[in-house]
């Protein structure tokens, strides 16, 4: 089971306000296992930076002006998620954004059925709470000391552990694949060698009683008056 993590930066709260992606993080995950594969790049909107957006994300104008547009990686970004279900925290507003992106190139949209929403999960686990990407961590007790400004890829990685707790528990090896993940090819090998040690056959334990488990139990049944347990 293949699923991508993914979160956008944009210029504005509105693609119908003419306002674009600026940067796309994507994480895998494999059975829920972090697989050490990302995907990130800038984006130059081809529009200026306004104020408020820049004082979410940090990216500038002068930063994103010799990156690529959209259209040069629309194909990479494609091929990366391909069918997977893609975890996105407030699906809606990223889809938006990709989907105006893609229908200036006349390519399909993602449909909204292809992605799950952490946000519908975590209000429908905690009704009533606070269900930010901020609040989660805390609740989850995930590390946000690296958060001070949005990043798609941190944000991703941030929401990949939480998703994993929404889920039903963060399985071991997500913060390894993280860690190694800059340290080149060797990281994919330790994320996947822990991968198949997690997924490796358990040998199967006798649930017989043994003879002297047996007796003790039968010793305990004689000191009670008519046992239930009494075959």
């Amino acid at each position: 089971m293949r699923e991508v993590v993914l979160d956008t930066e944009t210029t504005g709260l509105s693609p119908k306000d003419g306002h674009r992606v600026v940067e796309i993080g994507c994480v895998e995950l494999s059975q829920h296992l972090p697989t050490g594969e990302v995907y990130h790049v800038y984006l130059n909107p081809e529009r200026q930076m306004p104020d408020e957006a820049f004082k979410i994300h940090g990216l500038s104008d002068a930063f994103l002006s010799d990156k690529g547009r959209f259209a040069e990686v629309a194909t990479g970004f494609l091929d990366f998620i391909g069918d997977s279900k893609l975890i996105i925290h407030n699906a809606g507003f990223d889809l938006s954004f990709l989907n105006a992106e893609l229908a200036r190139l006349e390519l399909p949209p993602i449909q909204s059925g292809q992605a799950i929403d952490t946000v519908a999960l975590a209000r429908r686990k905690f009704p009533g709470a606070r269900v930010s990407l901020n609040d989660l961590c805390r609740r989850f007790e995930i590390d946000l000391s690296d958060r001070e400004k949005h990043g798609a890829l941190l944000d991703s990685e941030l929401l990949a552990a939480v998703y994993l707790e929404l889920v039903g528990g963060r399985q071991p090896g997500f913060e390894l694949a993280a860690e190694t993940r800059a340290l080149g090819g060797e990281s994919n090998d330790m994320v996947n060698n822990l991968n198949q040690a997690s997924n490796s056959a358990k040998p199967i334990r006798p649930h017989a009683p043994t003879e002297a488990e047996t007796s003790d139990h039968d010793a305990f049944l004689s000191k009670i008056t008519d046992p239930l347990w009494r075959a």
